[in-house]
């Protein structure tokens, strides 16, 4: 006879429901604490008014990094706490929102929703199936290759991941990889990263380049052409980061390709008329982006219009309702929140702050080039780290005058260890493109942190010394 008073197990779904509760528990007063403790320690050594800043700050990059509530919760609650508190002034706190970032971003939903509706996706898949892409290695050096190769020719990075995602997600999907398998999730990663990292080497190709080549003209009128910016940044951190990004996505997705992979190739099927209206739509795209140092239009409003045109009723170029359907609004507020804890961060002065209490302590050694760039290196890799990339060259680069006395530099060198800094992500959400991708690509975002936080000490371990190193062959140092 069963004892109908005795406990009920736990059953093991619910154990690990009980598991995961205790541990998000735990994560979420671990954030919280790192959070009251940033806030204590700003001020004491700095000023009580950064103070609910950087509690601000912690919080919400702490809660975007370990994906305890969706990301747009967050973004909102940091909304409504920055406005409540007035750490800046609306205009700042909903910055992200009128910011280009944002608006690339938005058109580039629209014109990746137009991509898969149209199967232009698929098309450009099938034709880069074509490939002799006989291994997994091969597979994703190719991949890489034709992203950094598209940076040269497209200055948007979030116009470049935007139109790249869809048809590497239509290719792995022809290779025969599941939704959820490695093989797609390292397409899809060493595409995103393939066309953002080395692409800081590149001048036009991404905004913290030419916030700060435009801030060294204002300030010290200082010319850096783009050949030389090229010459000194692209060996190291452009090919032999590409090549250490191959190795970090074989190790860490590992996969093979389908022994039974492509489907069977079929004789091409006539352009359709949405095909060719889009392809046409892109083609201009692409001249207007590539050319905007010619027509000084933001590349977000070239985006914008194209996004119209995709739009436009009886076009056909996008599903009928598709700014209900297939626009992620959850990716919009995130990116919002990102820009404008960004902002927050800037316009309070709180690199500046950390940056100037860190130089009064530093010992530099004026005939120990190595050791002075390294420090200036490791400094700049702290403001991105506490404000984002683009707050590098806007915190940094005032202040490099007074760096190139106080290390004996020359003021040149002084502003290109910025580069090696903000080309250097901590974590995804200093870098609204890599947060576009993990929402635009389905792309898991732990995974995405654990590539960047590899790549990460990898480049400021290794790569970092051997950029030096090439400095010093051609004489900057």
């Amino acid at each position: 006879m069963t004892d109908q008073s005795s406990p009920t197990p736990v059953t093991p779904p619910a154990l690990i429901q009980l598991l995961r509760n205790t541990r998000s528990l735990w994560t979420l007063l671990l954030v919280l604490a790192c959070a009251a403790f940033a806030a204590v320690a700003t001020s004491a050594y700095l000023s009580p008014d950064l103070a609910i800043v950087a509690a601000l700050s912690i919080s919400a990059i702490g809660l975007w990094a370990t994906g305890l509530v969706p990301e747009y919760w967050t973004a909102l609650a940091f909304f409504l706490i920055a406005v409540v508190f007035g750490v800046a002034t609306p205009e700042t706190i909903f910055s992200g929102f009128h910011s280009s970032t944002f608006w690339l971003l938005f058109s580039g939903l629209i014109l990746g929703a137009a991509i898969k509706h149209t199967t232009l996706d698929k098309r450009a898949a099938a034709v880069l199936a074509l490939l002799p892409l006989r291994s997994y290695g091969g597979l994703l050096t190719g991949i890489v290759a034709f992203s950094v190769a598209l940076a040269f020719v497209m200055p948007s990075s979030i116009g470049r991941i935007m139109i790249l995602l869809p048809v590497i997600a239509a290719l792995a999907e022809r290779i025969g990889f599941g939704s959820a398998s490695n093989g797609r999730t390292a397409m899809l990663a060493v595409a995103t990263f393939g066309t953002f990292a080395p692409a800081f080497t590149i001048l036009p190709a991404n905004a913290p380049n030419m916030i700060l080549v435009g801030m060294a003209e204002t300030i010290y009128g200082i010319n850096i052409s783009y050949f030389d910016y090229l010459l000194l940044h692209f060996p190291v951190l452009g090919i032999v980061k590409s090549a250490v990004l191959v190795g970090l996505a074989m190790i860490m997705f590992p996969d093979r390709i389908p022994l039974r992979s492509t489907k069977a190739p079929s004789d091409p099927t006539p352009f359709s008329r949405q095909e060719r209206m889009l392809s046409i739509v892109l083609a201009l795209c692409l001249v207007l982006w590539f050319t905007d140092q010619i027509h000084m239009i933001s590349p977000a409003w070239v985006g914008m219009a194209a996004a119209l045109i995709c739009l436009l009723p009886g076009a056909d170029l996008t599903r009928k309702g598709c700014i209900n359907t297939d626009l992620s609004y959850g990716a919009l507020l995130f990116v919002a929140g990102i820009m404008g804890l960004g902002s927050v961060i800037s316009s309070a002065g709180l690199g500046e702050a950390v940056v100037g209490a860190i130089t009064g302590k530093v010992a530099f050694a004026a005939d120990w080039p190595v050791w002075n760039t390294s420090i200036l290196i490791g400094l700049s890799t702290l403001v991105a780290m506490i404000t984002n990339l683009p707050g590098v060259p806007a915190v940094m680069t005032p202040l490099a005058g007074e760096l190139s006395d106080a290390t004996g530099l020359p003021l040149e060198t002084v502003l290109m260890t910025q580069v090696v800094a903000f080309s250097n992500v901590f974590l995804p959400f200093q870098a609204p493109p890599l947060i576009a991708a993990i929402q635009a690509g389905n792309l898991p975002a732990s995974a995405v942190i654990r590539l960047c936080l590899s790549l990460f000490f990898i480049s400021l371990l290794l790569l970092a010394p051997l950029d030096l190193l090439w400095w010093h062959l051609l004489n900057m140092l």
